[in-house]
């Protein structure tokens, strides 16, 4: 919805594609245009090829890929781009290193960014994560978690 929004203060129009078991969600009705991809709740929001012929035959200059699916993936923002539509979101390049942890973790601590406790690279088989956590340790069930305090005041002290 705020990606609808936003093209809407901007005069921009949207298109959203839904599945069927999202058809009377509020972004179908709120977007200028809607096409269902299907056939089941999933399938039709990870068929690449299929969204960006759709974008191509309803005339779209870009596409925002939402949360999760294609939002991550290289390939479907690689194919935008040699289709001529704008991926909205982060490089190709972007997306391939954050899309691997060893990769992340080696960017991150390349430029001094703190990490937690890791691998070099990435575990491959029980025994490296067994030394692994022989010398790091495993969580603790408690880590994290925090007192709650109360935010409103007590009965005495409202009157």
């Amino acid at each position: 919805m705020r990606i609808i929004r936003a093209c809407r203060e901007l005069n921009i129009a949207t298109a959203a594609i839904y599945s069927e078991a999202d058809s009377t969600g509020i972004y179908v009705k709120k977007a200028d245009e809607s096409y269902m991809v299907g056939p089941g709740p999933v399938k039709g929001f990870l068929d690449s090829k299929q969204i960006v012929d759709l974008a191509k035959r309803i005339g779209a200059d870009a596409i925002h890929p939402g949360y999760g699916f294609l939002s991550e993936n290289a390939e479907f923002a690689e194919l935008c781009q040699a289709s001529d539509i704008t991926f909205i979101g982060p490089s190709t390049h972007a997306i391939t290193l954050m899309g691997s942890k060893v990769k992340a973790r080696k960017l991150a601590e390349s430029v001094g960014v703190p990490v937690v406790p890791g691998t070099d690279g990435a575990i491959t088989n029980v025994k490296e994560a067994l030394a692994f956590v022989k010398t790091t340790g495993y969580p603790r069930h408690d880590q994290g978690k925090r007192r709650r305090r109360r935010s409103w005041p007590s009965s005495r002290a409202v009157q």
